[in-house]
């Protein structure tokens, strides 16, 4: 497995730039605000971090659409980035960009970094101005939350309670 590095960077109102990179290769992708791109992306990682096998997230990039395919076997994952022509299209349809195999703890960490990043360096009214909804902020303390008890090896809290 290679280190894994996350981007998430605002540069227009309500379009983001995220660059993924292991030391096999890098990918760089587009986000529209009019959908819930960094909330799904936290939730797909914060489910894997608890216990699901498949998770997915999508960024739209109108009109293409990147999804996340991530696939838990014990304590990896293996992580796919498609373009797919538009939300209708099925994802064998699409073009993988990237593809990785990591632990759920580096994707995580990588996922936190990223957004801890862009908070540090815009603060949440800056992120919410910037991008067009607010700052994932309970995404994101869910996700700090999952990895901590999957580090300590305890039980994950119930999402459903």
């Amino acid at each position: 497995m290679s280190p894994l590095t996350i981007t998430w960077t605002l540069r227009h109102h309500g379009w983001a730039f995220c660059r993924v990179t292991d030391d096999q290769s890098e990918a760089k992708v587009v986000a529209s605000y009019v959908t819930g791109g960094p909330e799904q992306f936290l939730n797909a990682i914060t489910r894997l971090a608890l216990t699901d096998e498949e998770t997915r997230a999508e960024f739209e990039g109108e009109p293409q659409v990147y999804r996340w395919l991530f696939h838990r076997e014990g304590a990896g994952v293996d992580i796919r980035l498609l373009r797919v022509g538009n939300f209708s299209k099925p994802d064998s349809s699409g073009v993988v960009l990237w593809s990785s195999h990591q632990t759920i703890t580096a994707l995580a960490r990588a996922a936190l970094r990223a957004f801890d990043q862009v908070a540090e360096e815009l603060g949440e009214e800056g992120y919410a101005s910037q991008w067009g909804s607010p700052y994932p902020r309970t995404e994101f303390e869910a996700l700090r939350i999952a990895l901590r008890a999957l580090v300590k090896g305890a039980p994950s809290p119930d999402t459903n309670a």
